[in-house]
């Protein structure tokens, strides 16, 4: 599989990481962590544009592309503490969904085999079939729980008489048996949509979805409490998938199904940072940014943090489990930088006003 990048833009890595190539394991052997990129919007319903969420999720830094991203609040680096490799895009062609996610999930069977997180940037929600089936046809079918950040369910069944799009992922996982009903949490569910009937089915399932009144009446912190207890019970590993449209439109405009309402963009931060430091994550998607309905880059650089702050979250865990410490969030930035004064004491720089130095 060799990297396709020319046709949506310039052949970036993910801030600047090494690049690896899925077809050459010596690659990325090493590798804690492997992005792909899945530009696919082939299975959405209203408006597209997906397909340039890779690229823009990529790129969307005000900082060097250099490969170092330290965490002031987790005071790790996830981009050089861990071993991240970009395999570059999948080649997932739109307008033909039925191969396309095939293509998807073996790459990411294949990560998973080598021992490493894969982390998919998208794309349409669809590709979260895809990418959730690959990390379970490796862990064990029904050993993998979903935690799902959305504004939408995505458990339709046939709709525009397919049964494959943006609005079906989730119903699908839950029947080939990758992913159990009974541990599937969704987060943010708000709106008009899915109708009684598609409800009822999930019911049927014993999923668990936590619709944003709720959420707002307990506070996400104890819902989330509660999705953490069901997704590590009798399972051996934990997708996060993240629907960027899960934010309030003010906080993520650029997106093909806006749903005014959701979650602000430091709550999101806040989850995935806690879900990525307390579970054991195995995969990981970021969804639905469609560029051509961003506003000053704001939906592409929520993304790109989403991801910075869970590879940040798993650093820190992984340091943590090394080193016998556990991070604290009350711990003030500066605190462990007590060091002597320099020799010489501390250089002040006077600075003369040109304005009062005339007058004198």
């Amino acid at each position: 599989m060799t990297r396709y990048g020319a046709q949506f833009g310039p052949n970036l890595t993910f801030l600047g990481v090494p690049e690896c190539d899925l077809d050459d394991e010596a690659s990325y052997a090493n590798a804690d962590v492997v992005i792909l990129g899945a530009p696919f919007d082939g299975g959405t319903s209203y408006r597209a544009g997906t397909r340039f969420g890779p690229r823009a999720i990529r790129m969307t830094d005000y900082l060097p592309h250099d490969g170092s991203r330290p965490s002031l609040a987790l005071r790790a680096d996830g981009l050089q503490d861990l071993k991240v490799y970009d395999a570059g895009d999948v080649e997932m062609y739109s307008g033909e969904i039925e191969v396309a996610l095939p293509t998807l999930e073996a790459a990411v069977e294949k990560v998973v085999q080598s021992g490493a997180i894969p982390v998919s940037l998208g794309g349409d929600h669809s590709i979260a079939y895809p990418d959730a089936k690959g990390c379970a046809n490796v862990i064990g079918a029904g050993r993998v729980s979903m935690i799902h950040f959305d504004a939408h369910a995505d458990t339709g069944d046939i709709e525009f008489g397919s049964l494959w799009g943006h609005g079906q992922p989730m119903r699908r996982l839950i029947e080939s048996g990758a992913v159990r009903g009974d541990r599937f949490l969704q987060i943010g569910l708000r709106g008009y949509w899915p109708p009684p009937e598609t409800l009822d089915w999930m019911s049927w399932q014993n999923m668990r979805s936590f619709e944003m009144t709720e959420i707002v009446q307990r506070g996400l912190r104890e819902c989330l409490t509660e999705a953490f207890t069901i997704a590590t019970d009798d399972c051996d590993g934990v997708f996060l998938s993240v629907d960027i449209d899960v934010c309030d439109p003010g906080h993520a405009p650029g997106t093909g199904t806006p749903e005014p309402g959701g979650l602000s963009a430091r709550e999101l931060l806040d989850a995935v940072r806690r879900i990525c430091l307390e579970l054991p994550v195995v995969g990981l998607d970021v969804v639905e940014v469609s560029p051509p309905y961003d506003h000053a880059d704001i939906t592409a650089a929520l993304a790109n943090r989403v991801v910075l702050e869970a590879l940040s979250a798993i650093a820190r865990k992984r340091q943590d489990l090394r080193e016998g410490t556990q991070w604290d969030p009350l711990r003030p930035l500066l605190s462990e930088r007590a060091a002597p004064i320099p020799e010489g004491g501390i250089q002040q720089h006077h600075h003369t006003h040109l304005g009062h130095d005339q007058e004198r």
